[in-house]
């Protein structure tokens, strides 16, 4: 494919000063069964093609599903048109050799299984099993087990000799259970909504652990009906990695996009109560906070070599001993805004132009076992999975909810919580970060939707953090 698309960019005749061509071909397939019974077996394939133009220093896209040469050099002229149209609103004029660099090279994601290694009818019949698993008692009222696989190719040319081929396979499994006792209703899921969300073959569908984590998922859906309500107190919450996720994706990554500092996404998804003039001052959270981003994590789910520009993608500290160092801004924001930034242009799928987003971020571990980063807690909550979420459009003021929570009593965990809650606004809370966990604690998640953009784009992004303690944190429970 990559020498077929390097004759195409090539060939294509128009005065631009660049060309590129970047090629997606997907192919997914999505099992669900709800109460033991199939309700989705479904596979698809699409393949398209962007084209990317640049004209004195201004940027045009135009995409087309046909990667013959007419497709191409029709998309390519409309792209030509595009860029030359919206000169007069240019607000930054880009350079082929800043903007769009010539790049080469591969990346192929790590597995052991590949997704044909197990028939669909074996993988209906481990799903059935989870939800029988799922169901311990009459009072779940409902258990969903579910496995998304996709298999992506991605081919980046351009006219200054750029030739990039990236393979990734994409996993994503759910499972979760309702459980219901007269009027109160609770959920437990498998670490939070399609948390388990990795690069890797089959080898991340039935694992190990598998059928003790369902069992698990099942008898604490159960415990969370006769627990007590999570009290409404300030005091040490500790957050267990399957919730830090979410923290540090709303909280950390959302505000750091370069895109969202410059005004881009205040129309959708809104902007940042970051500056330009905080990077390399602003004291972020406390000297504990070393935030990176790591496209290079083995099978964390937005790993790769490239962005979608070809930019190469290195591990770089966005937060280091809690002082903000850098945002999560492309080649073309990072020009704009004068900030330094990371290989984040991406896209979601051939139809879709990348833009600044989020990959793998990461909170860098500490010291101890969770017992040591317990143990001098007199009182606190532990929580777990996350099952809801609110963030002002700045990303500055938040509440989020938890499935699960444990009552913290002289560096023990005690009685059971239900709907624990807690709220804070961004540099108070990550400024009460007093422990982060060791390596032991440390532990990966995902989320296959990630939405930003017009046209709406869907993107899979990836964290991993250990076990944190943050002083002083407005808990609260759901009420009666």
């Amino acid at each position: 494919m990559l020498s077929e698309l390097t004759k195409a960019v090539n060939n294509i005749d128009i005065t631009a000063d660049w060309v590129g061509i970047r090629a997606v071909k997907d192919t997914s397939a999505t099992r669900n069964v709800r109460d033991g019974i199939p309700q989705r077996n479904g596979k698809s394939t699409t393949l398209g093609a962007m084209v990317e133009v640049l004209v004195d220093g201004c940027i045009g896209y135009a995409a087309t599903n046909s990667l013959q040469h007419d497709a191409l050099q029709l998309a390519a002229e409309t792209a030509y048109k595009q860029a030359r149209s919206a000169q007069k609103w240019s607000v930054y004029k880009f350079a082929p050799t800043t903007a769009r660099p010539k790049v080469v090279g591969e990346y192929i994601s790590p597995y052991t299984q590949p997704f044909d290694a197990i028939g669909s009818g074996e993988i209906n019949d481990i799903l059935v099993r989870t939800c029988k698993t799922l169901k311990v008692s009459d009072k779940i009222v409902q258990t969903v087990a579910e496995v998304v696989t996709t298999d992506r190719e991605t081919w980046f040319v351009s006219s200054n000799g750029s030739e990039v081929y990236q393979k990734f396979l994409f996993i994503s499994t759910y499972y979760g259970t309702t459980a219901q006792d007269a009027g109160i209703v609770q959920q437990r899921t498998s670490n939070g909504w399609q948390a388990h969300t990795y690069q890797g073959g089959l080898e991340r569908f039935q694992d190990d652990h598998l059928w003790h984590r369902v069992q698990r998922i099942g008898e604490e859906a159960i415990e969370l009906l006769g627990a007590e309500e999570c009290p409404d107190i300030r005091t040490n919450l500790v957050l267990a990695p399957d919730q830090m996720m979410l923290q540090i994706h709303e909280s950390v990554g959302h505000p750091l996009e370069i895109d969202r500092i410059l005004g881009d996404e205040r129309n959708y998804a809104g902007g940042s109560f970051v500056k330009k003039s905080d990077f390399g001052n602003l004291v972020y959270g406390s000297k504990l906070m070393n935030i990176t981003f790591d496209p290079t994590v083995p099978g964390e789910i937005a790993s790769y070599a490239f962005d979608d520009t070809g930019a190469v993608a290195t591990r770089e500290y966005l937060i280091k001993e809690g002082v903000l160092q850098r945002g999560v801004g492309s080649l073309e924001s990072q020009a704009r805004a004068g900030i330094p930034g990371v290989a984040c242009a991406r896209a979601c799928s051939w139809n879709r132009p990348a833009i600044d987003r989020m990959a793998n971020l990461n909170l860098e571990p500490g010291e101890g076992t969770f017992d040591d980063v317990i143990k001098d807690i007199e009182h606190g909550v532990y929580m777990e999975s996350n099952r809801s979420w609110s963030i002002d459009d700045r990303r500055y003021k938040f509440q989020f909810g938890c499935e699960y929570a444990k009552l913290i009593e002289n560096g023990k965990l005690t009685k059971t919580l239900r709907n624990p809650n807690y709220r804070a606004t961004t540099p108070e809370f990550w400024g009460s970060l007093v422990k982060v966990g060791g390596a032991p604690t440390w532990e990966m998640y995902g989320t296959p939707f990630c939405g930003k953009g017009e046209p709406n784009q869907a993107i899979w992004v990836g964290h991993g953090s250990p076990v944190c303690v943050f002083a002083s944190v407005e808990v609260f429970g759901g009420g009666t």
